[in-house]
């Protein structure tokens, strides 16, 4: 009852806000004083007011310190990177090296490792979950909140290891692979600036795109499907609409993408969990 309350309230939410778009458009085209791009911009602003991603931060706290799974332990003791149980400026620094498991890893794949480890939960059932659905949703949620305890933070991946440079090289290699019946990469979309699809901005992800766009933006929460968005579900989608095979969750080549994009974002001040279309 309370999602269907919610998505209505939502859907209005858009509905006015879509119509003040449309007569910010008319006036700025009229008085020649504002682009489409200033008006695209307003309308941003507008909808980030009650951001609905507050609901899953605080779904991900709740989660975080809740004793959960065989274990029945919480998570309070993973470690993100920065120390047992440190969340504040984490989200900036993935993906990266972690020793204990010998991988570089992103906040989704280090999220299954504390899961498994720390609670019993098995790393393979969650990967096996569809998006929005079982423990993908804890996985959602949980990446919501961490994501905003370094909101305003600025991307800072690290690159010492040679691991971190290594799977910057294949993620970089994978951003410029051309494939698939339609021929595409991720470099297609978004290895040149000024692009768009629709009023769809496309940030240029080879260098850093400026403050909260591109990779300073995920995870997000989607108004056209009423749902949370990780990073990997939106690689995810880009795959299928490169109509390539999915990739599987929480792969090598996944999290090569992310540190590709997270470096290049270097300064970037991250806006997560941000709002989308």
């Amino acid at each position: 009852m309370q999602a269907s309350v919610f998505k209505t309230g939502t859907a209005a939410a858009l509905g006015a806000t879509l119509a003040a778009l449309g007569l910010t458009l008319a006036a700025g085209s009229a008085q020649g004083q504002k682009s489409t791009a200033d008006g695209i911009a307003e309308y941003r602003a507008m909808l980030a007011d009650g951001n609905p991603a507050e609901l899953f931060e605080a779904r991900g706290e709740a989660l975080w310190k809740e004793p959960r799974g065989p274990k029945n332990a919480s998570l309070e003791r993973c470690d993100l990177g920065l120390g047992p149980g440190v969340v504040k400026g984490a989200w900036v620094q993935l993906p990266r090296w972690f020793p204990d498991t010998k991988r570089v890893q992103d906040l989704e794949s280090r999220l299954l490792t504390c899961m498994e480890t720390l609670q019993g939960i098995a790393a393979e059932e969650v990967a096996k979950s569809p998006f929005g659905k079982g423990e993908q949703k804890s996985m959602e949620a949980l990446a919501a909140w961490i994501s905003a305890e370094s909101r305003g933070l600025r991307m800072n991946l690290p690159q010492a290891h040679p691991e971190e440079k290594r799977m910057y090289a294949l993620g970089e290699k994978a951003f410029y692979f051309r494939g698939g019946p339609m021929d595409f990469s991720c470099a297609t979309c978004h290895g040149e600036s000024g692009k768009r699809i629709r009023l769809q901005d496309l940030p240029d992800l080879r260098t850093n795109p400026g403050d909260g766009i591109g990779f300073a933006a995920w995870p997000a929460y989607r108004v056209s499907s009423g749902e949370l968005w990780t990073m990997q579900r939106r690689l995810n989608d880009c795959y299928r609409q490169q109509r390539f095979p999915y990739p599987g969750y929480a792969s090598d080549v996944t999290i090569a993408l992310g540190v590709f994009m997270g470096v290049n974002a270097k300064g970037a001040e991250s806006i997560a969990p941000s709002l989308k279309r």
